[in-house]
């Protein structure tokens, strides 16, 4: 056989491999990457989330026991967290922006609620005192940092996935291949110094 012949069989391969090459560099794969990092994002934003709901049975119990006049407000936070943990975002309804806002509002009741709770813990001495409540404050203090932090990367994952799809040639790549992923919402502030993680003080 012709060593030539050869060679050209070896053509389509070689052409493939470069087409590869070439495809992979101009970023026809940067609108899943990004699409899948600004979907973990969301999953830490909830972890954290889920971290401080999972706070707040062991926290109402310990201020019933030095604060059982203080019926409504415990209520409150227990109604809210309630309905905080009914209204999940997961991966397939992230990109509907009622259902998040719905999310946020809950968050906001959620963080309003506890905020209440605090000032009330304030008339208790020995709560403030009680190792069992300062154990919870700490890790309800560091979880409300977490919290701001997860939305910080939230934000920032998801303004890199939109400036993709919204720029050359990550538009091009959208418009031809990705066109069933839409422009994803941001987790914007809904309450007053929401930018803020809530100060958690006894």
């Amino acid at each position: 056989m012709n060593p030539r012949l050869n060679d050209l069989r070896h053509l389509p391969i070689l052409a493939l491999l470069l087409l590869s090459t070439l495809l992979a560099g101009c970023g026809i794969n940067n609108i899943p990457t990004l699409d899948e990092q600004a979907k973990a994002a969301w999953g830490q934003v909830q972890n954290q989330y889920q971290r401080r709901a999972d706070l707040i049975p062991n926290l109402v119990e310990t201020v019933k026991g030095y604060a059982q006049h203080e019926q409504d407000t415990l209520t409150a936070v227990i109604e809210a967290r309630a309905k905080a943990t009914s209204i999940q975002v997961d991966a397939s309804t992230l990109d509907n922006p009622d259902k998040l806002k719905q999310f946020q509002q809950a968050q906001d009741q959620l963080s309003g609620a506890l905020s209440r709770l605090m000032v009330v813990v304030e008339r208790y001495p020995d709560l403030k005192a009680n190792q069992n409540f300062l154990a919870l404050q700490s890790q309800l203090e560091g979880t409300e940092n977490r919290i701001a932090v997860a939305r910080r990367d939230f934000i920032l994952a998801v303004q890199k996935y939109n400036t993709e799809i919204r720029t050359f040639p990550g538009r091009l790549w959208h418009s031809v291949m990705y066109s069933d992923l839409p422009i994803r919402e941001t987790f914007e502030a809904t309450s007053s110094n929401a930018e803020k993680a809530p100060e958690v003080k006894f």
